[in-house]
């Protein structure tokens, strides 16, 4: 087993550790619970992990990972001329969908 990374709570852990599996990698949330204790320890002691079982598995979860990291950003002109930025799937100035592409 191999410590992969931190997450900032237990919810990104849970999506992080599902998206591994879903990628055929063994993984698993350790400290599930500890954020309970945060004040009696470190903060950053408390943080919930993410393990992978196979060694061999590691490059392949980092770039995963990498990848969840940073989520694609979508940019999209509306027809009514509003450029469009971030995860907005509707024009906020004139409330159209977005294109589907």
């Amino acid at each position: 087993m191999r410590r992969l990374d931190q997450a900032p709570n237990l919810a990104i852990a849970t999506l992080w550790a599902d998206a591994l599996r879903s990628q055929g990698i063994a993984a698993s949330v350790q400290r599930e619970f500890l954020a309970a204790a945060a004040g009696q320890l470190p903060p950053d002691q408390c943080l919930p992990e993410i393990w992978i079982d196979d060694d061999e598995h590691l490059p392949q979860a980092e770039a995963l990972l990498a990848e969840l990291r940073q989520p694609p950003q979508h940019r999209w002109q509306c027809a009514c001329g509003e450029l469009v930025e971030g995860g907005f799937e509707q024009c906020w100035h004139c409330g159209a969908m977005m294109p589907a592409d």
